[in-house]
């Protein structure tokens, strides 16, 4: 443990000019006193480590100091070739970049670890499309992907349906969601953060001008936030289903995963047979018939009553057309 401890505390000042022992310590999750200790440590074994002293002080480490990744264990080395995602990687157009690190981070293993690569690819493959549909890479991506990095602002064409609008953003970050590519930026002189669909822009200028990024934004909440938001904006209606045990299983695979997750925990007692009754959110009454129809005879619905009868007609439909004997 403490082995450990020591090269992260390196490796935590091989990456900032210093660090105070209030830093450390919290990074490190140990006391300042044990801190002061490790850094001795790591003087007497010949990492050069200096405490600077007074309110403002902190240790760094003296003559631009690097160490070799050689405190990697077998897990963090295979661990470190998985989180690259090679598509996404390609797609963006880092691919080269990425090949690059890759071989600078494994000449920096030891010989024990040089395998981890391979290790790692032979046992790990993310597949980030959608089942069904063949990925396809906006042609803007890479355009998008550099200004991203570099934080320059970007005028944009956006399409909305029939019409194009113009915008000046400044990009933030961009997730991959089920084969679908989105940019999640600020529009430009203090504006809010909204979400675009890569695939929608019809075209994009990268300009000179940088922007400062705001320090509080967090771009996984962010998306978390959105996602929810556009699940929710589009739960338009209810529908009370009755449903069997086997049909409360099936539920969450049937429906959107918000709906299912409202709806079970919103579920009443079981009635004498086992069944509860759930309100379950929909998107419409066209779109619950869909969704609904595949739990089969493990959901009753209750209301609305339209709903109601299309099931109702299903049944009568299904009955008679498997009711009749003459099948050649």
């Amino acid at each position: 443990m403490r082995a450990a401890r020591l090269i992260k505390m390196v490796l935590l000042l091989q990456s900032r000019p210093s660090m105070t022992a209030a830093e450390l310590a919290r990074e490190l999750e140990v006391s300042e006193r044990t801190v002061t200790r490790d850094a001795q440590a790591l003087s007497e074994a010949g990492v050069p480590v200096y405490a600077d002293r007074g309110r403002a002080g902190g240790y760094r480490l003296v003559g631009r100091y690097r160490t070799r990744l050689t405190g990697l264990a077998r897990s963090e080395a295979e661990a470190l070739f998985l989180s690259g995602v090679p598509g996404a990687l390609r797609e963006m157009g880092l691919e080269d970049a990425a090949s690059a690190a890759r071989l600078k981070v494994s000449a920096a293993l030891l010989p024990s670890l040089r395998d981890a690569p391979d290790s790692a690819a032979q046992r790990f493959h993310l597949d980030a499309p959608a089942w069904f549909r063949e990925p396809e890479t906006p042609a803007l991506l890479p355009v998008i992907a550099e200004a991203v990095w570099d934080d320059r602002r970007i005028g944009a064409v956006y399409r909305r349906g029939d019409t194009a609008v113009e915008r000046e953003l400044e990009p933030y970050g961009l997730v991959l969601k089920a084969g679908v590519w989105y940019l999640c930026a600020r529009v430009a002189d203090g504006g809010s953060f909204r979400t675009y669909r890569i695939d929608r822009f019809g075209a994009v200028d990268a300009r000179d001008e940088r922007f400062s990024r705001d320090p509080g934004f967090d771009l996984p909440g962010h998306w978390a936030g959105q996602a929810e938001r556009f699940a929710r904006s589009i739960l338009h209606a209810e529908a009370v289903v009755r449903l069997s045990p086997d049909g409360v299983r099936r539920l969450p695979y049937a429906v959107d995963p918000l709906s299912a997750r409202e709806a079970l925990t919103s579920a009443g007692e079981p009635d004498a047979e086992g069944w509860v009754t759930v309100t379950v959110p929909v998107e419409s009454e066209e779109v619950a018939h869909t969704q609904l129809t595949a739990l089969g005879p493990e959901a009753e619905v209750l209301a609305p009553q339209s709903l109601r009868e299309r099931f109702a007609a299903d049944a009568a439909g299904l009955a008679a057309r498997y009711g009749r004997k003459d099948v050649s």
